[in-house]
């Protein structure tokens, strides 16, 4: 048949997909997806994810039907599986090449590597193409030649050799000729620990994604810059799910944008050129990953933090976890994200540094927690914006830059409006004192009294990084 393999991962999309657009254009193409439930688990995925992942596949698998080729679904514990799987469906198809888009974390580093090396002993072509990035990790170094490390200068330098090849969408194949080879059924989701949220508000698949980047662009992207900080409004763009398994691609978005702003990404309309640094910062955090892998293996960009003396507060991480903590704020993102599978980026910043800075329990718990949980859960989005509230990482905040939930809850939430919504117990004490209610509102609110004083608290957090300089 001398067709070719297109390996689909978080790529999940037949538009501006690379790999498929350069097999398509050589050959028939086979497409393939290895579901590794094991794998991703230990990375820690959650039903959440798992489930927009496979509702996710079910899109593709209708896409590519309508271009007349199969999707294959094999069911592998472990990466280390994907060589084998991979020879063993070309083997049976007489598939001459491999396609596939790379990915950046460290185990998928070594897998793809693994395939490459497998595949090419036995006679095939692999191809890996860059797609998820503008730039491959190491095309963007400093005048050192090191990878850089602070965001600002890595933006210019993405703004300042960025040209249009770059930012070129590829086209969706057309209908090939019929295969003789069937797609295969998708296996349901088996079991988990946790029951996956109601898909309804995350409809899968790329054309679920177009809309809501239409609807974004056409009705809030002008005003991302000034309501995208306020979690009550609909102010930022609900893409980031979509962005994560690459149901829709970041040319997509940047095109889009220019389409809105006059071809300019980094000058024109403030609220746009304010998402497109929000999409900088993604690829930054991929470049970070294969520049400093030891962020992949549960270790802090800056070293010397790894000397930090985090508490064991078991009563503590149990509290914020299911937003019991005392801070109205932190308390109704947390249910936010259990209840919905997403969080509000301001909230994101919030409730991770008062996991880290008010509680001092080690980022890595948190980390973990919002990878079960979150539909948009991201490895490399995930730790940099974990290990920057923890003033561990990357552009870090300052080790003494430490939010007050209850300042960010009246300057983000003035009426209370996203507290009330999900804690509900609330809703009873006046709007100005809901943002901190005094202890003779809390009995018949039946709220917690705050678990730690903000003071005493920030000067603990002080103290213990003050430690690492001694």
């Amino acid at each position: 048949m001398n067709a070719r393999l297109v390996w689909f991962r978080s790529d999940l999309r037949t538009h501006d997909n690379t790999a498929l657009s350069e097999a398509a254009a050589q050959g028939p193409v086979i497409a393939v997806f290895l579901r590794c439930l094991e794998q991703w688990q230990q990375h820690g995925h959650g039903a959440n994810k798992l489930d927009f992942w496979g509702r996710g596949v079910a899109a593709l698998r209708e896409d590519l039907a309508g271009l007349n080729i199969p999707l294959l679904h094999r069911d592998i514990d472990r990466f280390d599986a994907a060589p084998e799987a991979l020879l063993a469906i070309a083997r049976e198809h007489g598939a001459c090449a491999l396609h596939f888009n790379a990915e950046y974390p460290l185990d998928e580093q070594r897998r793809d590597a693994a395939v490459i090396s497998g595949l090419e002993s036995a006679g095939l072509t692999v191809h890996a193409h860059r797609d998820a990035v503008a730039f491959t990790p190491g095309e963007l170094l400093t005048g050192q030649g090191d990878y850089y490390s602070v965001f600002t200068p890595f933006a210019k330098a993405w703004h300042r050799q960025l040209d249009g090849n770059r930012l070129a969408l590829r086209n969706a194949p057309a209908p090939q000729p019929r295969l003789p080879v069937d797609s295969d059924p998708l296996p349901p989701l088996p079991r988990l620990d946790d029951s996956p949220i109601d898909g309804r508000h995350w409809p899968a698949g790329q054309s679920a994604a177009a809309d809501r980047l239409e609807r974004f662009l056409r009705y809030r992207g002008r005003h991302y810059r000034d309501q995208r900080d306020f979690p009550a409004v609909r102010g930022t763009s609900e893409l980031s799910p979509y962005l994560a398994l690459g149901m829709m691609s970041h040319r997509q978005c940047l095109q889009a944008v220019m389409g809105e702003n006059g071809g300019q990404l980094a000058d024109g309309d403030a609220g746009l050129t304010a998402w497109v640094s929000e999409l900088i910062w993604r690829e930054f955090y991929q470049h970070i990953v294969v520049g400093f892998p030891r962020v992949c293996q549960h270790r802090a960009f800056q070293q010397h933090t790894e000397a930090l003396a985090w508490r064991d507060d078991e009563a503590g991480f149990t509290a914020w976890c299911e937003g019991r903590t005392g801070y109205p704020l932190v308390d109704a993102a947390m249910r936010q994200l259990v209840q919905t599978g997403w969080m509000h980026n301001r909230l994101r910043m919030v409730t991770a540094m008062f996991l880290t800075k008010h509680l001092l329990i080690d980022w890595r718990r948190g980390e973990r927690f919002f990878l079960r949980h979150l539909i948009d859960g991201e490895f490399a989005a995930n730790n940099g914006g974990w290990q920057w509230a923890a003033s561990t990482g990357t552009d870090a905040a300052p080790y003494f830059r430490i939010f007050n939930p209850t300042t960010q809850s009246t300057r983000f939430d003035p009426q209370a409006d996203f507290i009330t919504e999900f804690v509900p117990e609330l809703s009873s004490v006046p709007v100005k004192k809901r943002h901190a209610p005094v202890s003779d509102l809390l009995d018949s609110a039946a709220y917690p009294p705050p678990i730690v004083d903000h003071r005493a608290a920030r000067a603990r957090a002080l103290d213990a990084f003050k430690a690492l300089k001694d």
